[in-house]
Parts: C-alpha cells; structure tokens; sequence
C-alpha cells in the first residue's frame, strides 16, 4: 500500500501538472507560439535570455525603462542560426563626466553589442539550445555568457540556463562571493572600451537561472516568470553612485501585450520592488515586399517573314525600352542578325525580368533576326552582355512547353562591341540629382544622439564615354552638431583631425560644396575597370586619385586598389586648404593637427561565399593607409536578405593604440541598405543607405570616394541590384 505522504505527493504533482497536460491535449486551441524580446535586446525571458532565436530576418527595435537604466536596442537574426544585438544604455543616476561644461547633463552611457549562435534546433526530444555573449565589445557593464535551453510544451516555453558574469552574479553554482561580488572576475575593460577581452570569458560567478512563458488563449497577452541569475550587487550604480539596488526577490514577473504583427508592449515587476516598462517595434527584412504601379509587359506578337530595318521607328522602340524594360536612354545597333542595345538598367533589381521585357519589345516592334543582345552599362562602361536567342525566345514567351523561362534563351557573357549600323542614339550627356542625407552619431559624451540631416543636389556631365565632370552642393536643413565638443586630448595624443572637426565642416557651414572632380573612367579589356579623378573629392578633403579593379564576369570574388593623395579641406573656406599642419582651438586654447598632405589608400578583396551556412553574404577586406597615417585594415561584412535589405557593419583595426585612438578603441560602425522599390510605388535599382557610428574619431578612417568600381561594376555578380527572392 502507498505511503499516505507519497500519495498526497502525487496528487499534487498531478495537479500541478494537469495544465500541461491539457494544453498538449489542446495545443491547437492556443494562438501560435513566437518568441518575443527580453528587457535587454534579444529573445529571452525578462532580465535573462533563451535558448530561444527569431526567425531570419527578424528586425526588431525597442526600449526598457526603470529607475536604473533606459535601454535602447536594436536585434536582428542575422542568420538562421546568430542573433546580433545593439544596445545602448543611459544609466539613470550617473552623469556622462563630472565636468558639465562638456557634457552637461548628459547620462553616463553604455553602448554595448551582444550575439547568440543556436546549437541545436528544437525535435521532439531536444530543446533549442544556443550559447550567447552579452555586451562583449563594451565597457563590461552587463558583460556576461549564458548557455541556455528552451523547450516548447503545448502554450509553455520552459527555459533553463546557466550564465557566467552579470547573469551569474548571484552564484547559486559556482563562486565565492566572500573574495569578491563578482568572484574575482576580471571587470576592467581593455583600453577605452569598445575592445573584446576574452580572457574573462565564462568566469567569476556562475549561477542557474530559468523560467516560463505562457501564450494565453487570448493571442495578444503573454505572461512571463523567470528565476534570476543577478544579484544586482555589481550594478554600475551600485559600485559608483551608491544606488540601492537590493533584490527583494530572486523570481521577476512580465506580461506581453502584442500589437498585431508590428510590435508589442511590455511591463513587468523585477527584484521585488522594480517596475519596467518597454516596448518594441518589429518587421522581418525576408518579407517586406515591394508594391509597384509599373508599366504592364506587352504580349508577346509572333510575327511571320522578314521586315526591312527602314520600316522599322526606332526612336519608338528606344522610348519603350527605357520605360517598359528599363533601359534607360538606350543606344540601338542593327544588322540582319542582331539588335544590340547599349544602356544602363534603371529599373529592375530582377535581370531576367528586364531581360524578357526588353526581348518582348524587340519581337514586337523589330524586324525578325536571330539574336538580341542587351549590353549593360554603368558610368557609360559596358559591364556585361546577355545575348537572347530570338527563335528559341519565342517558344519562352508562347510558352510552348512546361516551366518555360527567358533562362532558357539567354547567356549572359562579357561584352563585345556592338555590330551593325547605328539606330538610335540617347543623346542625354547630362545628370542631375537631389537627394536627402543623413549623418550621425550615437552614444557620444556630448549629446546621446548626434545628427545632420540636409540635401543633397548633384549634376554631372560626360564628355563622350570616358571623361565626367561633376558636383555637388550640401544644403543642411537641421544638426545638433553644435554640441559636439571635442577636445584635443591633454595626454600627449596628436593624431591628425581629419574627422572630429565635423562640427565645423557642418554646423558652421550651411550650405557647403560637397564634391566637385573630374573623373576619368574605362573598361581596359576583359575583367579590367579603372579610374582616375582628381579635385574636391568630399566634404573635409580633396586631391587626386585613382583605383583599378580585377572583377570575373560571373565570378563571386574580385580583387581591387586604390591610391589617393589628399589634402585636408579648410572649413572656413569653400575652396581653400589647409596649408599649416598646426592649428588653434579657441575653445580650448590648445593645438592641434590637420593633414596638409598625405598617401591613403587600400587593397580590397570581395568575396561573397558560397556557403550553406552563410547565405546571400559578402565579405570586403582592405590593407592600407588611412586618413590620419595610421596603417592597418578593415572588415566588412554584410548580409542580404530576400527583400533586397542589406545590413552590415564594419570594424577598422590600425597600429593606434586605444590610448592613441581614444574612446573606443578602434573604429567600427553599423549600416542598413534599402532598396527604393520597397519604399517606392515604381521598381529601381537605387538604394537608400541609413549608417551610424557608435563615436566620432580620427583613427582607422578611409577617403569617401565618389565612385567605387565594385558598386559600378555590380551587374558582373549582381549584389546590390541582386533581385527580390520573395
């Protein structure tokens, strides 16, 4: 017979149990099951993280508030299996400096970049498991590493996980607290901030934490417990303000208000004795979807024997190629075997969709011969040629056969000059554009959120196909810039100013010269691009330069180098330069340094790889001379996603040292690339780009060029005009 005691037990496990149990039963009556953002940026529970990622593509941008700390984050799934995370924290009692004639009453600020790699997919027996980094490139505010565990049963998610750091402060696992409150961790950061110290990884405290979310039957609501692996004794206002930051309680409680499938709002009760309140805001890059008012596609119209070349209106059928196909101000060469169509395309980021429009068009309106051959240009050099097939196209477009493409026509090749007499010629040598900029800056000493925002508005004009002449002139609507206030560092630091006179390049010019060169351009034979320009190459420098690139038609690899010399523009002048290297601050009474001349330049690879692990990336690597002499190189890598979305950052490593470069340690920053067809009702291949720069320094800067020949010579291995998957 069963022990009384074990009996009661057992019931109560049972009841206990009975919710689950019902909800595997029911599992279908429950709204789907999504992960959702802690307090800190990422997917998790409240304070703590899961084991949990989005799914790719996944943007999502919020903010946490409580009386200690207002985060600001921004998450993305980068790829299936890495989450990336960039949070800055105000820190809500302490000021930025003691000194408020610099940065008043700014709050001390944290900025910090988190990632998390998923190891195991969830099965029916394994949870999702992943290990994850928090603030590894920060000043070690929240630095911790987490190995966490997340199992989804009917409307619950049970996570389990052990952190080290600040989520294992508390060290119900491993650590002496008696020694130190953070176990002899190591808590200084490297340098001035912003550098990785992996010798601390996964010491000091460690402490289990975990915890729960239920999705209730009414879809928008979710509820949250969590145990807390903190014990908030290491806090930064707790070690330098003195903050009472005791924890009542070790378990947090939140609830999760979903706002349809754009965002949600978030409030919970931490420590015991904390409210916090946040919110999100979220799209996934995969799916944006671009809806266009476009000019329809013809049908097909077969036609039977031969036409002459004179009864044909060419200027007709150039005006159609450039509003129907794309091409815009074509160039048109005839014979009785070809039509060849010289032209940049403006229009479709999807090659094969302007392909088969501009084969519809020529079927429809040219005479009959046996190939089309669309030259695409860029900077009026001929980037890549596609030669389509006329009589096999015309299976394609009656569809005389299952799954039939204009693939099935077409070769895409290297160019060959065109044949036949000339039929119609685009007279256009002129361009103008106007453009809105944005340039800014985050988590600066000054002010949280540095920007200018203005207009640009540029014309150039070609003399034949080689030789452009160009500018432009920056208009600046609104900056805050004025607050920018950096000093000329006391220690002994003498690096070049060459990008923290912004404030006066900016605030104290309202409307400035922005570019003005002249730019020599040519395709010197097969795989070969070049350039040369010379004058006023962008807003703080001029001189001349030139750059060659090596780029296989087709190929997911090219390699390039560019060499500049440049001189350092004068702000308080249009056209002038700087031609004393020492100058004087008058707002701090001290001297500093500008570049009155120097080489900069790099060698750059590409790469986008063909991994199944890392989809739709690319890779760019320069070695080179930078703006203020200093030597090193940088990283860049971005991701596409099927929207045409690309995001990136970059990080630039020189022979400064982080004193030498000062906060931060070393240059880096982050950026976004939109296609205009999304945002826009009319298809293009143009893009918006939104970058940010954690801080404004001089180390590990490159020349803002007008052209790079990668960009230009796109068409070869399309990257930026690669088409929507979706």
């Amino acid at each position: 017979m069963m022990h009384p005691a074990v009996k009661t037990s057992l019931s109560a496990i049972t009841l206990a149990m009975l919710p689950v149990l019902n909800s595997q039963a029911d599992e279908f009556s429950y709204p789907q099951f999504t992960p959702s953002q802690s307090d800190f940026g990422g997917v998790g529970l409240i304070q703590m993280p899961s084991g949990r990622v989005a799914t790719e593509g996944e943007f999502t941008a919020g903010a946490t508030y409580n009386d200690e700390y207002h985060h600001y984050a921004v998450s993305l799934q980068l790829l299936p299996w890495l989450e990336t995370t960039i949070r800055y924290t105000l820190v809500q009692d302490l000021f930025y400096s003691d000194d408020p004639d610099f940065s008043g009453d700014t709050k001390y600020t944290d900025k910090g970049i988190d990632f998390k790699i998923r190891l195991l997919e969830e099965s029916y027996w394994l949870p999702e498991t992943s290990i994850g980094v928090r603030d590894f490139g920060g000043t070690g505010l929240f630095d911790g590493e987490y190995i966490a565990a997340s199992k989804h049963v009917g409307p619950f998610d049970f996570t389990v996980g052990v952190g080290w750091g600040y989520m294992g402060n508390s060290a119900n696992l491993t650590g002496n607290k008696s020694t130190s409150a953070d176990c002899n961790r190591n808590t200084e950061y490297k340098g001035k901030g912003g550098s990785v110290d992996f010798d601390r990884w996964f010491s000091g405290c460690s402490a289990i934490f975990g915890g729960v979310e239920y999705q209730t039957p009414w879809a928008p609501l979710r509820l949250k417990a969590e145990y807390d692996g903190n014990d908030y004794a290491s806090d930064f206002p707790v070690t330098r303000g003195g903050i009472d930051m005791s924890q009542d309680s070790k378990f947090n409680y939140g609830a999760l208000y979903r706002l349809g499938n754009w965002g949600d709002l978030r409030l919970s009760y931490e420590r015991g004795n904390t409210w916090t309140f946040g919110f999100n805001l979220n799209t996934n890059f995969n799916d944006l979807k671009a809806i266009w008012r476009d000019e329809p596609m013809p049908a097909y119209q077969s036609k039977s024997g031969d036409s002459e070349l004179s009864n044909t209106d060419w200027q007709q059928l150039a005006q159609d190629l450039h509003q129907i196909a794309g091409y815009e101000d074509p160039t048109i060469y005839a014979n009785d075997d070809t039509i060849t169509v010289v032209a940049p395309q403006t229009k479709y980021r999807d090659r094969n969709e302007a392909h088969q429009r501009a084969a519809t068009v020529i079927a429809n309106q040219a005479p009959n011969t046996n190939e089309y051959r669309l030259i695409e240009t860029s900077n009026h050099q001929a980037i890549t040629e596609t030669r389509i097939d006329s009589e096999q196209y015309a299976k394609v477009a009656q569809y005389e056969y299952f799954g039939a493409k204009v693939e099935d026509s077409s070769n895409v090749s290297t160019p060959e000059a065109p044949q036949g007499a000339l039929m119609a010629r685009s007279d256009k040598a002129w361009d103008v554009s106007v453009a809105p900029t944005l340039q800014q800056s985050i988590g600066g000493s000054e002010n949280f959120y540095m920007f200018n925002i203005g207009i640009n508005a540029g014309a150039n004009y070609w003399f034949g196909d080689n030789v452009e002449v160009g500018g432009s002139v920056y208009f600046n609507l609104y900056d805050n810039y004025d607050k920018f206030l950096y000093e000329v560092p006391p220690d002994g630091t003498d690096l070049k100013r060459v990008r923290t006179l912004v404030r006066q390049y900016i605030n104290d010019n309202p409307v400035r010269m922005d570019n003005l060169q002249l730019t020599w351009m040519d395709h010197l034979g097969d795989n070969w691009y070049s350039q040369a320009y010379g004058g006023y190459l962008e807003m703080m420098f001029g001189g001349v330069g030139g750059e060659v690139l090596y780029r296989p038609q087709g190929s997911n690899w090219a390699i390039g180098m560019d060499a500049n010399y440049v001189i350092q523009r004068d702000p308080d002048s249009q056209f002038g330069f700087f031609t004393e290297e020492v100058q004087f601050d008058p707002l701090t009474g001290r001297n500093y340094r500008v570049q009155t001349g120097a080489m900069t330049g790099h060698v750059t690879a590409y790469y986008q790889p063909q991994w199944e692990w890392l989809p739709n990336t690319l890779f760019k690597v320069s070695a080179g001379q930078y703006l203020t002499e200093d030597k090193g190189f940088t990283v860049d890598f971005s991701k596409q996603f099927d929207s045409g979305v690309i995001a990136g950052a970059f990080v630039a490593q020189t022979n400064l040292s982080a004193e030498e470069f000062g906060e931060g340690s070393y240059n880096k920053g982050f950026y976004v690339s939109i296609p205009f067809d999304i945002m826009t009702v009319k298809p293009s291949t143009n893009r918006a780009t939104i970058s940010w720069l954690p801080l404004s320094r001089d180390g590990g800067q490159m020349l803002n060029r007008k052209y790079s020949l990668y960009s230009v010579t796109d068409a070869r291995s399309p990257w930026y005009g690669r088409k929507a998957l979706n």
